[in-house]
């Protein structure tokens, strides 16, 4: 009933492209941009090194870790983790750094946004979870005789729950896009990039900043195919 539903394509089909799309740039242009060696031929540790001492963020760690593009700013350790390809000495990498230590720079002077963020973090990945659960068990006792109330009062729920989901996705949107100008502007301040450097670290945060956007859209298309259903359901 659910697999086969044409309505399900129609809001799924375009954002699921756009997320497509959306891995497509990031990818290309990582790919491009880290086999642009840095004129100053600074690793990813020197490059975190240089902008924590000019930007009096001296108090946060770095560290490896494994995978591509995992990087990650943990505000819990205060550390910024760095994957393989983001301690060469290329472009990309010191736009991946950079932009790490933006959230740390959110972080020490207590950004609204990220902080916003951190207090939804466990509703939200309760509600990705367990509210897509609830909802299609709602319809399934909806449309057994004598639960439909009770069925269609756990659906909604279930859509409830998965708003915190959709709302962790929307207040990431400000978080990354202000990470990602912090670090345009510390690159620069420091002295660490050219004119077409800058636009190498632009291509590549601009990439970056449309996957977000793509799971904005695409947690936005489900709850709006849940809703759309429910309210097919209560006429």
């Amino acid at each position: 009933m659910f697999v086969f539903d044409p309505l399900y394509f129609l809001f799924a089909v375009p954002a699921m492209l756009f997320a497509m799309w959306a891995q497509f740039r990031v990818k290309s242009a990582y790919k491009k941009w880290s086999q642009v060696r840095s004129a100053r031929s600074l690793n990813g540790f020197d490059v975190a090194r240089t902008l924590m001492e000019n930007e009096g963020l001296q108090h946060v760690g770095v560290e490896r870790i494994d995978g591509m593009l995992t990087d990650h700013y943990d505000p819990r350790d205060k550390v910024i983790r760095l994957s393989e390809g983001s301690i060469q000495p290329s472009v990309a990498a010191m736009a991946i750094v950079a932009h790490e230590l933006g959230h740390a720079a959110q972080d020490k002077e207590g950004y609204f946004w990220l902080r916003a963020r951190a207090s939804i973090v466990g509703i939200a990945n309760l509600g990705s979870n367990l509210g897509t659960i609830l909802f299609f068990v709602g319809l399934l006792l909806a449309s057994l005789v004598g639960q439909g109330q009770l069925g269609y009062n756990i659906a909604v729920a279930g859509v409830i729950l998965f708003s915190a989901a959709v709302a962790f996705t929307l207040v990431t949107l400000p978080v990354e896009f202000n990470a990602s100008a912090r670090a345009k502007v510390m690159l620069e301040r420091s002295g660490l990039v050219s004119t077409s450097e800058a636009a190498g670290v632009n291509a590549v945060l601009q990439a970056a900043a449309l996957t977000y956007v793509a799971a904005a859209a695409q947690s936005i298309a489900q709850l709006l195919y849940f809703i759309t259903i429910l309210m097919r359901r209560r006429d």
